[in-house]
Formats: structure tokens, sequence, C-alpha cells
């Protein structure tokens, strides 16, 4: 699918994202001209204060008038602003598909990847992605150019999620593509990935922040793993189809109650170590999540 057609299908969530923008939680790291201000300041355009002229200063950052004035010699300070590239990950493991055949939870994580690329490109910020496939992560590299969500939207458009391929591979592309910081978004219901696998996505989100990045961990979840139906059903492990259980009384609020216990660990795993988490379910509006997420909603 060319990207134009894949672009196509998420015309009405851009429109309803059209002006939404995705404010840093802190500065930004300094580099290329941006619209986020940076943790560096010098001869931008947004004046802050003055300070005494030391030696080594650039002599064009003088306030000529105000040395005219005072016959003392100060620097202009102002906030210099700076890009922040975002990195999306997006899982493609068997488990992102269900339920079947509706697809409703990759159907909803590819809403939200191009939803969050589109908001972040719409700052002038370089965006891209990885798809983490069986085969090995499939990655579209950072840019900035008009057609990149198109291309994003494509790439997606032309996977079907399948197999176990751990998420940490597609994470440490991604943040290799991010040079020092950025914002990395992980997109994933994260069933695929044994404890150890878990602790070392966190691990390597911890890492971006405190390089002076961001991470963003989107938890995305099928209204049927939250609130399965009450009617007898023989409910099968989607990494392990094999694997079938009976799900009724007892066993559903044994379910409910080490499901919820478990989304509250990995909200704490991923808090301690400084990103956000968001839960999504696959019947929330795709815009009103990107909005929440965006805004620091997220809950």
């Amino acid at each position: 699918m060319d990207y134009g057609t894949a672009l196509a299908a998420y015309s009405a969530l851009l429109d309803d994202l059209r002006g939404v923008r995705w404010t840093p939680r802190r500065r930004v790291p300094g580099g290329p001209t941006g619209a986020h201000v940076s943790t560096r300041r010098g001869s931008g355009a947004e004046f802050t204060e003055y300070r005494a002229y030391r030696q080594g200063d650039d002599p064009r950052q003088l306030d000529w008038k105000l040395l005219a004035r005072t016959d003392r010699a100060y620097v202009r300070l102002a906030e210099e602003q700076a890009i922040l590239p975002t990195m999306l990950v997006v899982d493609a493991s068997a488990s992102m598909a269900y339920p079947v055949p509706g697809l409703a939870k990759w159907a909803q994580a590819c809403r939200l990847a191009v939803g969050l690329a589109a908001v972040a490109h719409g700052s002038g910020d370089p965006v891209g992605a990885v798809a983490g496939i069986a085969s090995g992560p499939l990655t579209v590299s950072p840019r900035t150019r008009r057609g990149i969500i198109g291309d994003i939207a494509s790439t997606l458009a032309s996977v079907a999620p399948e197999g176990t391929p751990p998420l940490t591979t597609a994470m440490t592309a991604a943040r290799a593509l991010l040079a020092r910081a950025g914002r990395l978004v992980v997109v994933s219901d994260f069933l695929a990935n044994r404890p150890a696998d878990e602790s070392a996505l966190i691990a390597t989100g911890g890492e971006l922040v405190r390089a002076g990045g961001e991470c963003v961990a989107v938890h995305v979840v099928a209204r049927e793993e939250l609130d399965p139906p009450w009617s007898q059903a023989l409910v099968a492990d989607p990494e392990q189809p094999a694997l079938r259980r009976p799900l009724s009384g007892a066993t559903r609020a044994a379910y409910v109650a080490r499901f919820s216990a478990w989304r509250d660990e990995l909200s704490r795993g991923w808090r301690a170590v400084g990103a956000t988490y968001a839960l999504i379910a696959t019947d929330e509006m795709s815009a009103r999540a990107v909005r929440r997420i965006t805004t620091g909603l997220a809950g």
C-alpha cells in the first residue's frame, strides 16, 4: 500500500488532531532550532534576563544601549528553541491481533502511533517509527519532510501481528536513532515480554530520561481483557494458542484481580524511571487518547 492510500485511512483522525501540540515535560537538550524551549540560553528570540559580561561572551550579545546609559557591560540572555526527535515503537506480536478477527488492539495501536507522530511532526520535530515484527525491526528513520506520516502509516499497514518478537530489540533500534536524547513512545500490550524483557524495556526508557529525553509507555488493552464476558467461555492465550482454560465464576474473578495487579505493577515500573504511562482501551476514541497522552493527562 502506497503512503497516500495508507494516510487516507487516518484522515478523520488527523483532522481531529489538527492544532494539537505536544509540549515536552521539561526543557529539551540544545540542538537544531525548533519549537521547544531548550536547556541552552543564548541569542534566541525570547529575551529572559541580563547578565554581566564575562570574558569569552559573544560581543554580539552585548546590550549596547544599556552600556551607553550605565557604562556597564551586560549581555542579553534569551530562551533558545530546539527540536525534540520522536520515535514510536509499535508492538506487532500475536497478542496485538486480539480480539480476532477485528484486530482491535493492532488497529488502535496504529491509530495512536500515526496520531502521535502527526502531532509531533506538527511542531516541526523529526518523527520515525519501528514496528517490532517477527523477522526483525521494521524501521522508518526520523524525518521532518512532509511525507513522513504517510511513510509511517504505510509501513504499519504492511504489517500483520504474529509471533513473539522481543520488543526490546525494536526499542533498542529506536533508541539508537534518537542520538543523545529525544522522545521515545512504546505502543504495546506488553503481553509478549518475559519479566526480564519487561525490566529491560523499562531500563532503556529510564536511560533515555536520565539523558534528558522523554519516554512514554502506551499500554493498549482490549475491553474484553478488562471486563471479560460473564458467560462461560474457553479462552486461549494469543501468544500460545494451545494454552486454553475455562473462564467462569471464580476463575473470572481471579483473572480480573491478577490482570489489574499486573497493570498496576507495570505502571509503577515505568513511572519509577520517570516515564509516562498511559492505559488506552480499544474502545476509546483514538483522538481523545492522543490528546490525553500529549497533554500529560494519561492517567
